[in-house]
């Protein structure tokens, strides 16, 4: 695994955006334009926007040619309503549509838009105030000293969950699939805060996150929660049929079946031949800033694979 693509450090801030460490005024003044226009779009209390802050990778020494523009919009959330978790609610499903809509690019990275509770402790080593101009956090070069052992195991553990939601999925036990999908996406959460919050960016759980994200192996646990959850909605043919049929389903699972087992095998390796194939070819050599493709690579089995080797 080559974690240097995942954190790369570098000797000073990237010259795109900073003089030394003072953040150019053109790059200043457009993040802020960009926030307040976002904000000013919402149906919110005005004063409760605090301070817009530049964070991140780029706003620190690990920055490499894929890392976006992280732009905080630090808000009292309280001054909004009391129940602070349905503002949060609400700002994430904003930030969220807004990102999806839009790609602005500043000198080259994409600007991705966050609100957080000013009351929420903020664990990057970098924090740029933009509104007053100043360092908040001033982020210092580490030595970058990865457990790859440790590394390695999580991420292991981690596939391994996640292979199982797809497995449920498969065997149409879509309310299981949901539940430990959304089990597995807390405990992903849960588990980088905790590195953040002990170490900072250059955390092994924080290196483990970006893997899984880098990989799209975060992607498809969201494909399955949302997917599962489709599946749970949906009404088709006769709904006292389906639920004898999966109550059946789920009896015929309790016990070893020869034919049930090879099939889910089968599956199985078959996925595990697509995240192979998309592991191999994503680490190739390529030129920086470049697209590796032209064309959407397939991940389907060649014909020249061995029987059994997955794909279709």
């Amino acid at each position: 695994m080559n974690i240097k693509s995942l954190v790369n450090i570098n000797d000073s801030l990237n010259p795109k955006l900073w003089n030394a460490d003072a953040l150019k005024e053109p790059v200043r003044g457009k993040l802020i334009e960009i926030a307040n226009e976002f904000y000013d779009n919402l149906d919110v209390l005005k004063k409760a926007l605090i301070d817009i802050t530049f964070t991140g990778s780029l706003a620190n020494y690990n920055y490499n040619n894929s890392s976006d523009i992280d732009l905080h919009l630090i808000v009292d959330f309280s001054k909004i309503d009391n129940n602070k978790f349905l503002v949060g609610e609400y700002f994430k499903a904003m930030s969220t549509n807004w990102n999806k809509m839009h790609e602005i690019k500043i000198k080259g990275y994409e600007v991705e838009i966050y609100v957080q509770d000013s009351a929420e402790p903020h664990h990057s080593t970098g924090v740029f105030s933009l509104l007053s101009n100043s360092w908040t956090n001033k982020p210092a070069k580490k030595e970058f000293k990865p457990d790859m052992e440790v590394i390695d195991k999580k991420i292991d553990n981690f596939v391994e969950m996640i292979d199982h939601v797809e497995e449920l999925y498969d065997d149409k036990s879509y309310e299981d699939a949901h539940e430990l999908s959304k089990k597995i996406m807390s405990k992903i959460k849960k588990f980088r805060k905790s590195g953040l919050e002990s170490e900072g960016e250059l955390s092994n759980e924080n290196i483990v996150f970006k893997y899984l994200r880098n990989n799209n192996v975060i992607k498809t646990l969201i494909d399955m929660r949302n997917m599962s959850y489709d599946k749970l909605m949906s009404l088709n043919g006769n709904p006292e049929k389906m639920f004898k049929v999966y109550l059946s389903t789920r009896e015929k699972n309790k016990s070893f079946n020869r034919l049930n087992e090879l099939e889910r095998y089968q599956r199985k390796v078959k996925r595990g031949h697509m995240k192979m194939k998309r592991r191999i070819i994503g680490t190739g050599k390529q030129t920086k800033g470049s697209s590796p493709y032209k064309k959407k690579p397939s991940f389907k089995r060649a014909k020249s694979a061995p029987p059994g080797a997955g794909g279709s």
